[in-house]
């Protein structure tokens, strides 16, 4: 079994196994021609469970024969044009390339005698990431598994900062439109999901600071304390960004933490046309960015900065095993003391690559242009009489809902919309997502895929309207 290790002698045995796997993935990415095969959980779960895990195979071709009716054939493909789901991006070489080094060479960047080399290119990336967000010299972060885990950590900083032994009086303020993970964060935190206070946002899906502020009043003259703020920039359904420097001055005024989730906008940072839609983010205690979103990297990829690096010791603990106290006497720079994670992946390895090959004007390029393929679908939707288009982007999703001629049922209307999801899904076509808005059924493109073009948004929606119009025909026939 020696044989399986990967060391010095068995180099060339990782080699070969390594390019077949390789080998195996480009062909189907070269030869799939649509975003997914319709398979569904009932018909690949059984062919699942029936591999015996008890019985090996014994090589890697073997197992990469069977990978293929297991997972790869069916497998959900982003780089398609025609996936339009949830906010999944399609992977730039560069990263791809970092993601297999990481893998083999296995850093874990908890502490530096793990790392070393790791500890101090992540650095630099937070570096890079926090000067790109108008922090000062006292900024500093770490790399995260994800949004959730970086608004957690925000929101665990901002309650220690809050400084109020009386939980229940702690109160977040976020708009109706944020992602659910602060409601999460919330109750992790002890202060129950009652904590976060829901602000309503305007016409075009951002937050109203005239209802911020008449909250935030309301909220000190009943002795609460408003312990954050958190402004979305980029939000999940709509890409839509809170007023970042009107936030700014509120939460400055009440001295409350301000958190931006820029987990979708944060590609704007490298954006040559558009980072003026940041503007205002700069004044924020905390950032959430997901470099997995919008700088076409690899699921894991996301960091939590704060604009004050002193105050992400309330994430340290020490141990003699591990991190002890004489270690930061010493100077030695420990990841650990930073992060809710112990053990942590050489993530940033992948943003590295990225940068060092292809630079942030070519992260910012491609970001650029799936924008401006959501200002063309917008056009191409509000032109269709067969679609009602929610609000015009600011980044690159489209949430619009299928109205057919001669149906008035809002309800009926609902069934349809989300039937031609499904039936979209099933067939393998395109993927496309679904939210709700005032209470009603509507769908979703989230582009972040350069290659797809207008003619695909043109053709998805025709897909969509054949389906809904299905669905519709049976229904009339049925209860005729």
């Amino acid at each position: 079994m020696r044989a399986h290790l990967l060391n010095d002698v068995t180099a060339e045995s990782y080699r070969l196994s390594v390019t077949e796997g390789v080998e195996r993935v480009a062909n189907r990415l070269a030869t799939t021609r649509r975003p997914f095969t319709g398979v569904t959980a009932d018909e690949l779960a059984p062919v699942i469970s029936a591999v015996d895990l008890d019985q090996p195979l014994g090589n890697v071709s073997a197992a990469l024969d069977e990978l293929e009716s297991v997972y790869l054939r069916d497998a959900v493909y982003f780089h398609h044009p025609r996936y339009l789901g949830h906010l999944n991006c399609p992977v730039v070489i560069p990263a791809v390339l970092g993601e297999a080094v990481l893998s083999a060479v296995n850093s874990s960047l908890d502490t530096w005698d793990q790392s070393a080399g790791g500890t101090l290119i992540e650095r630099r990336l937070i570096d890079w990431t926090a000067q790109r967000i108008g922090f000062g010299p006292a900024a500093d972060g770490v790399f995260t598994s994800g949004g959730t885990q970086s608004n957690l950590q925000a929101l665990l900083l901002a309650r220690e900062e809050a400084k109020t032994a009386d939980l229940a009086k702690l109160r977040i303020f976020t708009s109706e439109c944020s992602h659910f993970s602060v409601q999460k964060s919330a109750t992790l935190l002890g202060l129950g999901r009652e904590a976060v206070v829901s602000i309503p946002v305007d016409r075009n899906k951002r937050m109203q600071t005239v209802a911020l502020a008449a909250e935030l009043a309301r909220c000190t003259r009943e002795g609460l304390v408003p312990m954050a703020v958190v402004a979305t920039a980029g939000t999940t359904d709509f890409g839509s960004i809170d007023p970042l420097p009107e936030i700014a001055e509120l939460t400055a005024q009440y001295g409350t933490w301000m958190h931006v989730d820029a987990a979708y906008g944060c590609g704007l940072l490298a954006s040559t046309t558009r980072r003026r839609l940041l503007d205002g983010i700069e004044h924020a205690d905390s950032v959430t960015v997901d470099y997995h979103k919008s700088f076409f990297q690899p699921v894991s990829s996301s960091a939590v900065l704060v604009r004050d690096g002193a105050t992400l010791s309330h994430a340290t603990y020490h141990a003699d095993y591990l991190n002890p106290r004489r270690t930061v006497e010493e100077g030695i720079p420990n990841q650990v003391d930073k992060s809710l994670q112990t053990t942590r992946r050489f993530d940033a390895l992948k943003l590295w690559m990225t940068l060092r090959v292809m630079g942030a004007d070519g992260v910012g390029q491609l970001f650029d242009e799936v924008c401006d393929l959501a200002a063309a679908g917008w056009e191409v939707l509000a032109a269709d009489p067969r679609y009602d288009v929610v609000v015009q982007p600011q980044l690159s999703t489209l949430v619009y809902r299928y109205i057919p001629e001669n149906v008035t049922s809002p309800t009926e209307i609902d069934r349809a919309n989300l039937y031609a999801r499904k039936a979209l899904f099933a067939s393998g076509e395109a993927v496309v997502a679904g939210t709700r808005v005032g209470g009603r059924q509507y769908l979703k493109f989230t582009l972040l895929n350069p290659e797809t073009t207008t003619e695909d948004i043109a053709a998805v929606l025709d897909l969509i309207a054949g389906h809904a119009e299905q669905y519709l025909g049976e229904n009339l026939v049925h209860a005729s």
